[in-house]
């Protein structure tokens, strides 16, 4: 176990570092009683919840913010495969034992919504409730991942696509890191994003021009929501470990298809949350997977989209996630049915 200094940690709150079957998991926790795991999304760090981790310390909770594997000070694998949704998922699960847990609330915002809803599907022993922040819960379908994105984006492409081979994204992004992540948080903010209607609203950055970049339709403007010591901070940490295990993530969707076959079209039965801004772009591209909820979470207990945020939503919009959260959590109390048996 060790300690990390961080001049954002929030009063109160601790650093450790726990052992992980994948290597190390870095951690920030506050707060007594039941455990709520938070993880984070692309490209962000445990630092993302540094405004939920007080608030669910407050309110009763131990509250415990991780950097994902390949982010921050937890372990970077070289290796793409090392990065598929079971490793994440058996990172959690040992990070809840290891807090000396057998049960835990996960609850992730982009990628760490995926890696959330994966984790309380493979494992709902462990994980009793799951709440889903910015990207909807979609079941495993019948279409390989890259293949179903080759299919869109017409004379452009998507950035999933783009961030498929190796090297590629990293030598966008990293001679100028800082500038990289203010354009990509801001261009994906509710109160900066590009006004829609000219070609270049906060949707268009999903798509790459032929020759182009991603940060080419990036807006200017710096993050309102993020102080520059807490950018600069940020930056700091990827410059230190490199945008490579962060885009593994994305390399690893095809594994994670394959991996998921016999969970093709599974719902998560566990109580949910679902909280997006209404101004994410995301929630108009995969509006088909919201309007699935019925079907695919039967235990949806609130779905709520935040005025005037856009993908950042407990950055944005903290005070209200934190309502959210809370009023979610302590619904939990009441009699649910048990958890299904861990399915092999």
């Amino acid at each position: 176990m060790s300690q990390e200094a961080s001049p954002f940690t929030p009063a109160g709150a601790t650093h450790r570092t726990v052992d992980v079957p994948g290597g190390r998991i870095h951690l920030v926790e506050q707060g007594k009683g039941p455990l709520v795991l938070l993880v984070h999304g692309f490209p962000e760090l445990w630092h993302s919840w540094r405004h939920q981790l007080p608030a669910l310390a407050a309110a009763g909770y131990r509250a415990v913010a991780i950097d994902v594997r390949g982010y921050g000070r937890s372990s970077t694998p070289d290796a793409v495969e090392e990065y598929r949704i079971g490793a994440h998922v058996e990172d959690n699960v040992a990070v809840v034992h290891a807090l000396g847990e057998e049960t835990a609330v996960i609850v992730g915002h982009d990628w760490g919504s995926t890696i959330a809803a994966d984790s309380a599907l493979l494992r709902p022993d462990v994980f009793t409730a799951v709440g889903l922040l910015g990207v909807p819960y979609a079941p495993r379908g019948g279409m390989k991942p890259t293949d179903a994105f080759a299919m869109i984006g017409g004379d452009e492409e998507f950035y999933v696509g783009y961030f498929q081979e190796p090297g590629r994204a990293e030598a966008e992004i990293e001679p100028d890191v800082r500038g990289w992540l203010a354009g990509f948080y801001a261009t994906l903010a509710g109160d900066t994003m590009p006004a829609s209607g000219e070609g270049t609203g906060s949707g268009a950055v999903f798509f790459v021009p032929k020759g182009g970049r991603l940060s080419d339709r990036f807006v200017k403007d710096r993050p309102t929501w993020l102080t520059d010591a807490e950018l600069d901070h940020c930056a700091a940490e990827f410059e230190r470990t490199g945008f490579t295990g962060a885009l593994n993530r994305y390399r690893s969707m095809d594994r994670d298809w394959a991996d998921l076959a016999d969970f093709d079209g599974a719902p998560l039965t566990q109580p949910s949350l679902f909280v997006a801004g209404e101004l994410d772009a995301s929630i108009a591209w995969l509006a088909d997977a919201i309007e699935a909820f019925p079907g695919t979470l039967p235990g949806l207990v609130t779905s709520h989209l935040v005025e005037g945020s856009g993908h950042w939503v407990q950055q944005e919009r903290p005070e209200e996630v934190n309502r959210l959260l809370t009023d979610w959590l302590r619904s939990l109390s009441g009699p649910t049915p048990p958890a299904p048996p861990r399915t092999r």
